[in-house]
């Protein structure tokens, strides 16, 4: 999401962007601990101000499904740190990805490849194959056609 708003470099601003068109709206959940995440981020270290990081926020929510962090998935990002010395915040977006029964969590943040109660880790700007996430956005066209040559890795 972070790429997806401008902030970092400009490839994987690009591949991320254009893998968002690829998505259909309907496929994506976002933990509202993300959105946090986001937020830290635009209003930190890349210095938004935070009534624009404010909106961004806003829009992401009104693009997509937001979920909650419930104690459940708490409990279950506690274990997971304790488990697999996972950062306690990273966790938790991995246990209420599990919570809503998801397939994929899209992130560089964690391993890639790694599985978890059903739910498998993808970099999605990792070079090598990735099939599982391509199954999902194969069968959809982009929204718009973008005019540069960046690509998403296919599987």
């Amino acid at each position: 999401m972070v790429y997806a708003e401008g902030i970092g470099d400009t490839n994987r601003c690009t591949l991320a962007f254009r893998l968002l068109e690829r998505l259909p709206a309907e496929f994506v959940l976002v933990p509202a601990q993300a959105l946090g995440e986001l937020f830290r981020v635009l209003t930190g270290k890349a210095q938004w101000d935070p009534n624009l990081a404010h909106k961004a926020i806003i829009n992401w929510a009104d693009s997509f499904e937001i979920a909650d962090s419930t104690w459940t998935a708490f409990q279950a990002a506690i274990d997971l740190s304790i488990d697999h010395k996972m950062q306690i915040w990273d966790a938790l977006i991995l246990a209420v990805a599990a919570e809503n029964r998801c397939r994929i969590l899209l992130t560089e943040d964690l391993q890639d490849g790694f599985t978890w109660r059903g739910v498998t880790v993808i970099n999605p700007f990792s070079t090598s194959p990735l099939p599982l996430l391509e199954s999902i956005i194969a069968p959809y066209q982009p929204r718009t056609k973008p005019d540069d040559n960046a690509t998403i890795p296919k599987g």
